[in-house]
């Protein structure tokens, strides 16, 4: 009886493991396919409808806190807002693919990325692979099902991947964007 109870001790010990180290297996798995810019090993990290929506609300939110109340409360203002809006899918599309996430991930600039510069140089390409894409990465678990990777970007502003567990696998479902920080410049660094 008591070789039943110590075997389901040591498989529960085992899962929880497996279920704790997940993320991190996951976030090499992502820093791996970024360095070696494999778009298709990292797709398999990520769960892009989702990420898509969270980014999708985040700049929509955004824009219409920029606006102000004024802007909202007319029929005009009310108008510019929806076609803001629209406007806005097309850059959410565009991070939310590997390329756009890896630039993220990097602390680079998305243009930077898909034209294949550096950051910073004039028309100089890119050569060497791309630098850790999550170097100096603060980790961090929320919940059972829910790990935080934070970095900071190009202007030193924390960008937060949220990796979600689905079962014993882990993806990333959000990326929370510092628009505050744009707002205003004296919370920089």
């Amino acid at each position: 009886m008591k070789k039943w109870l110590v075997l389901i001790v040591v498989v529960l010990l085992a899962v929880a493991g497996w279920i704790a180290a997940g993320p991190f297996l996951t976030i090499n798995a992502i820093r791996s396919a970024v360095q070696q810019q494999d778009a298709a090993r990292l797709s398999q990290q990520i769960d892009f409808p989702a990420l898509r929506t969270s980014l999708k609300q985040q700049v929509d939110d955004y824009v219409v806190r920029r606006a102000g109340a004024d802007m909202q409360s007319s029929l005009l203002g009310a108008i510019a807002l929806r076609l803001a809006s629209g406007a806005t899918d097309g850059m959410v599309d565009a991070m939310a693919t590997p390329a756009g996430l890896a630039a993220v991930m990097e602390g680079r600039n998305f243009w930077d990325r898909l034209s294949g510069r550096r950051a910073g140089s004039e028309g100089d390409y890119v050569t060497t692979p791309p630098r850790d894409p999550l170097e100096g990465a603060k980790y961090r678990f929320e919940s059972p099902s829910r790990f935080t990777a934070t970095i900071a970007n190009a202007d030193g502003d924390p960008v937060v991947f949220v990796l979600t567990r689905q079962g014993f696998s882990w993806r990333v479902t959000d990326v929370r964007l510092p628009l505050n920080a744009v707002d205003s410049p004296s919370q920089r660094r």
